[in-house]
């Protein structure tokens, strides 16, 4: 029989089946030792081949191919990298420039691994209530920024409901993770978007300070309108995993187009003779931070800081 991954709790799996029930699936005895180096050999969003059990639960006995997922760096250094979530339409990643800080090199290293599996990603930036006039000023320039490589920019209050509306029409009739850190309000969001959600959220002081960890398990809900969120628990870092070096380039939109005009077919942007990529740096139409945040992931990639 198959079906769908829509919760994973870490030792248990709720697959939803083709006639809309759902049961409780483990995963064959076997199964981690087929080459899969990962935390979790099975995510949210996967199809899968599973048998019954005479108590009314499953076994998991095979994972079907995936079009595509979003995949870090996981944070048990015994295992190489952890599935955030598979077969996705699109990613909304929530950051917020304040309370807490997303970084511009986070920002930069989920939208690589997502351009790695071709997932079209938005920004959604969260807490436009708290901002001051400084605040603001920063967040319109990484708008700006991020809307002229092409990633779609939202700013919106999921406490105070504004800027929803349009975020419903964009999720209609899509499969869409939501990813970001801890206390950007995810949950929030989620609990406006899917009214009988009921995610948990933290204290006012978790949306006004730093984020404390409300969701424990990745699961997949369904919108009223038509669509699926995965919610996901917040990240505090995003290791890069399995990017070839001279491949990186490809990964970001602005430094991919200037490199054809690289005098050299193998150049790294990082100091050779006619870089089409460092002239555009110098000449800022390719931002300081982006090109920072090139080199941070080359680094990481080459030394193996991210490997087994």
């Amino acid at each position: 029989m198959n079906g769908l991954v829509i919760k994973n709790t870490g030792s248990w799996y709720l697959v939803r089946t083709d006639d809309n029930k759902n049961v409780e699936c483990k995963i064959k005895g076997n199964f981690r030792l087929k080459d899969i180096k990962s935390t979790n050999p099975i995510t949210v969003g996967d199809s899968v081949s599973y048998i019954m059990n005479e108590d009314g639960t499953g076994v998991i006995t095979e994972i079907h191919d995936r079009r595509n997922y979003i995949i870090r760096k996981s944070s048990n250094l015994s295992k190489q990298s952890h599935i955030i979530a598979a077969n996705l339409d699109m990613c909304f990643l929530v950051v917020t420039v304040t309370k807490p800080i997303t970084t511009t090199v986070f920002i930069d290293r989920f939208l690589a691994s997502a351009e790695a599996y071709r997932i079209p990603v938005s920004l959604v930036f969260n807490k436009v209530d708290i901002y001051d006039e400084d605040e603001t000023e920063y967040m319109d320039a990484l708008i700006n920024l991020y809307d002229y490589i092409g990633y779609p920019c939202y700013k919106i209050s999921a406490l105070n409901n504004e800027g929803i509306d349009v975020l419903k029409e964009k999720l209609r009739d899509k499969i869409t993770l939501f990813s970001g850190h801890s206390g950007v309000g995810k949950s929030t969001l989620i609990n406006i978007l899917i009214p009988d959600a009921e995610q948990r959220t933290a204290a006012i002081s978790g949306y006004h300070g730093k984020g404390m960890h409300t969701t424990t398990f990745s699961e997949m809900l369904e919108i009223p309108e038509g669509g699926f969120i995965i919610d996901t628990p917040g990240i505090k870092g995003f290791g890069t995993v399995d990017m070839k070096p001279e491949e990186i380039s490809h990964y970001f939109p602005e430094i991919f187009k200037f490199s054809h005009n690289c005098r050299f077919n193998n150049c790294m942007h990082i100091n050779e003779p006619g870089c089409a990529v460092l002239e555009a740096v110098e000449n800022h139409y390719i931002s300081e931070s982006r090109y920072k945040s090139y080199l941070n992931i080359i680094e990481d990639e080459s030394d193996g800081k991210y490997r087994k």
